[in-house]
């Protein structure tokens, strides 16, 4: 209900919150979650570098493809594309993403990552899989609702 939602939404800003100072902010550009097809779960755009959902859905394919042969474990990956520093992770049938721009940190991108996938971990109850994720989609998009504030972690 709604309390449940609101102790998720603290969680998720102290378990972030307490990561960053905000002078060290990277610019988180999006957060994708996508399944083992490269098909949209999840997603959240912070920029409007892709401003148009064709767009978007370009470059979630081209993540997708670049990365789908990696063997991505329990250590986050790092990856430059198209001039983003990608960060990623895959997890069961799930594939996370968090982009940020070539000059960001990668390990405060790799940081968020972490952060979101650790959310999504205990917003399923540790059955991180792309069916309980869609039962649960509205959970996972208030914890990307607040993870970033404007596109600055």
């Amino acid at each position: 209900g709604g309390l449940s939602r609101f102790v998720l939404a603290v969680a998720v800003r102290l378990i972030l919150g307490s990561m960053f100072a905000q002078e060290t902010c990277p610019s988180v550009k999006n957060i994708l979650l996508l399944d083992s097809e490269g098909k949209r779960v999840a997603v959240k755009y912070y920029t409007d570098d892709w401003p148009v959902l064709s767009a978007k859905l370009a470059f979630e394919k081209s993540v997708f493809v670049k990365t789908q042969k990696a063997s991505s474990g329990a250590e986050a990956e790092i990856v430059m594309f198209d001039g983003q520093i990608v960060v990623y992770k895959f997890i069961q049938d799930l594939h996370f993403f968090v982009t940020g721009g070539d000059e960001d940190n990668e390990l405060i991108l790799a940081s968020v990552l972490q952060g979101f996938a650790d959310a999504i971990d205990i917003i399923l109850r540790n059955n991180v899989d792309k069916r309980t994720a869609l039962e649960n989609l509205d959970l996972i998009l208030l914890c990307l609702d607040e993870i970033v504030d404007g596109g600055k972690r």
